[in-house]
């Protein structure tokens, strides 16, 4: 294999392009909870649906994959408990536990994951952040989807009407402009 086709950054997320610090850390957390926060008033409700279609899981796909595992962990977390703690900034301006809670939930273990990819270079190339970007989305359908089942006591199959189906497309939307947005930051960065 040659050294052209390797990354120049391996191992790297884009946060770690920043200078290394404790308070650097801190910051991409916070920023990354309130990204998040932000990304989920973004919200449209869906007919006969408990779940609004918003930008929070795209943001929390950005947040894992650009700060990487351990600070998009730490992100998340911070936007899960804060939001429990009564920060409006859940889908609508909620907070608390409600039956969607469980895609928050989806969303800590996928910004992990996609965030251990992304350290491995999946967020360099097109095709790679749309694999990268469809494993984190179907973590968070894989614990929201039951979550909302159980918390609401519809059947697998009424869940999945109401909490998967009616956001593929829109997930697919989302999927194609991280496909596009972290491989050309990664080209910029490495040309500066």
């Amino acid at each position: 294999m040659s050294t052209a086709a390797v990354p120049a950054r391996t191992g790297q997320v884009l946060a770690d392009l920043l200078p290394a610090s404790r308070v650097r850390d801190v910051a991409l957390v916070l920023g990354g909870a309130a990204l998040t926060g932000l990304a989920a008033q973004i919200s449209v409700p869906v007919p006969g649906s408990p779940v609004p279609v918003t930008g929070q899981t795209f943001a929390a796909l950005l947040v894992g994959t650009s700060l990487g595992a351990g600070r998009g962990l730490f992100a998340l977390a911070l936007y899960a408990v804060a939001g429990i703690a009564g920060v409006p900034w859940f889908a609508q301006g909620t907070s608390g536990i409600a039956p969607s809670f469980g895609y928050i939930l989806g969303m800590l273990l996928a910004a992990t994951v996609v965030g251990a990819l992304a350290r491995r270079g999946a967020d360099r190339s097109m095709l790679r952040m749309a694999g990268t970007m469809l494993v984190g989305e179907a973590i968070i359908y894989a614990i929201g989807v039951p979550y909302l089942a159980l918390s609401t006591g519809m059947s697998a199959s009424a869940a999945i009407a109401a909490g998967l189906t009616p956001f593929l497309i829109g997930d697919a939307l989302k999927a194609a402009l991280a496909m596009g947005a972290l491989p050309t930051a990664w080209k910029f960065a490495d040309k500066g």
